[in-house]
């Protein structure tokens, strides 16, 4: 394929970048049940996983399925660990190695994460971090649909792993509750997050990491039909209770379980269907708002009380990733409103714009770097041949001439970045060639 590539920059970073994942983080594959493979992708700078990251590390071989054992044992043992993993922690966002694996837990990290106060409390030997996030959960439901629909193999779908949908359709339920009952009264958190412990002087990240209200969040109305997620999928604390992109994802993958559950469990299959288009029409009844500029958007959080917020953060799921997250058409009247406000400085604060680059950024650092994967969604929700090649270029350049993807680079020193072996970015590379290729071959062939 590199050898039909017209730009051979693009070449290289596709050759260093496609299989990034499987060289430096897919760090144990056990088959020693060959009924029921185990695996650990880390996160690139540590052994801990991500439930989010490793569906967008490995969604980029998902072609391979049909014709590669070890990319299916691999994809497998990723479902069969992180559903063991929510069974026993449904409200944590990533984990430690399975003791099994031989690998290291992880101990120490830029805060002290002994200090968290936390509810539910959470085992250490299993959770790395206990940030609830919605993005989550339906990362999962995501990893079980596109192994589904590229293997037709249900052979994952066990007694346990229909405790593991149970298991999530409960947090949604749960997460689905508004903070003051119908006469008034405080309802009890079903979860809460406090982490008192400043952040490092030693590190980059600077978003808001405590949940306000004591860790509870803040008020979220009832009669939304929206789910409450305390964390974003930068893992900053929400500032309003329902994170709209997060929601849109779970939506779509709810309404898409449906395809694989209905061999095992047909009432459990309906059941996700019909939360998944509640939710759906939620977003679209609650978190459409005009705006002043753009027209009708969708906010990026809501709380149902009528405050909202506009703006976008650059990793998906995002407002700007909707389409590639299954949630709308590209053409779709109010998301194209709220594209061409979150791809401008006027219409998103988090758009950052610089001498040498520009792009979507993120609170989680600080606002003179943006975040290449954001240029990368940008890429795969256009149908703009000129717009894309323009980002490919935007990408190229924020390479600082090392040929992969990092988690951040200085709009005004490109040669300035942010962890170079980041797999998430390298992967979502690797994802977009491979969407060029087949949507648009004459841009790169």
């Amino acid at each position: 394929m590199t050898s039909k590539m017209k730009d051979k920059d693009l070449a290289r970073m596709f050759e260093n970048c496609y299989p990034n994942t499987l060289d430096t983080t897919a760090v144990w594959v056990s088959t020693e049940d060959a009924r029921r493979p185990q695996a650990h992708i880390n996160a690139g700078d540590m052994n801990a996983a991500w439930l989010r990251d490793n569906l967008w590390q490995i969604q980029p071989y998902a072609q391979l399925l049909p014709r590669s054992p070890s990319i299916r044992a691999l994809w497998l043992g990723i479902i069969n660990t992180q559903g063991s993993n929510i069974r026993k922690a449904p409200y944590s966002n990533s984990f430690q190695p399975p003791p099994e694996s031989g690998l290291a837990p992880v101990r120490e990290h830029l805060v002290d994460m002994s200090r968290d106060l936390v509810y539910p409390p959470f085992d250490p030997n299993v959770t790395f971090e206990a940030k609830y996030a919605i993005d989550s959960l339906a990362s999962f439901l995501r990893l079980c649909r596109v192994y589904h629909q590229h293997t037709s193999d249900g052979s994952f779908m066990t007694d346990e792993f229909v405790s593991t949908i149970s298991t999530i359709l409960q947090v949604v339920q749960e997460q689905s509750e508004p903070t003051f009952a119908e006469d008034g009264r405080l309802r009890p958190a079903r979860y809460s997050f406090m982490r008192p412990a400043a952040a490092s002087a030693e590190s980059p990240y600077n978003g808001p990491e405590t949940v306000a209200n004591s860790g509870a969040g803040n008020p979220a109305n009832s009669g939304t039909g929206l789910v409450r997620s305390a964390f974003r999928a930068s893992d900053d604390a929400c500032i309003l209770p329902f994170w709209i992109p997060g929601n849109a994802f779970l939506a779509a993958e709810l309404e898409g379980a449906e395809a694989y559950l209905s061999q095992r469990d047909d009432e459990l299959a309906r059941t996700a269907k019909t939360m998944g288009s509640q939710i759906r029409a939620a977003v679209y009844g609650h978190a459409v708002f005009p705006h002043p500029v753009f027209g009708e958007v969708f906010a990026y959080e809501i709380d149902g009380y009528g405050s909202r917020v506009f703006m976008d953060d650059a990793s998906p799921p995002s407002l700007l990733a909707l389409p590639y997250l299954g949630f709308c058409r590209r053409d779709d009247r109010v998301y194209q409103n709220t594209r061409r406000m979150v791809l401008s400085r006027e219409g998103n604060p988090y758009f950052v714009v610089g001498k040498e680059l520009c792009g979507q950024g993120s609170p989680h650092i600080d606002l003179k770097t943006m975040w290449p994967v954001g240029t990368v969604v940008q890429i795969l929700t256009s149908d703009d041949d000129g717009e894309i090649v323009a980002e490919l270029e935007t990408l190229k350049k924020a390479s600082g001439g090392l040929g992969l993807m990092h988690e951040g680079v200085d709009v005004n020193d490109p040669e300035r970045f942010l962890r170079t072996w980041y797999a998430w970015g390298n992967s979502a590379f690797g994802e977009m060639i491979l969407d060029i290729s087949e949507r648009k071959p004459w841009l790169i062939f």
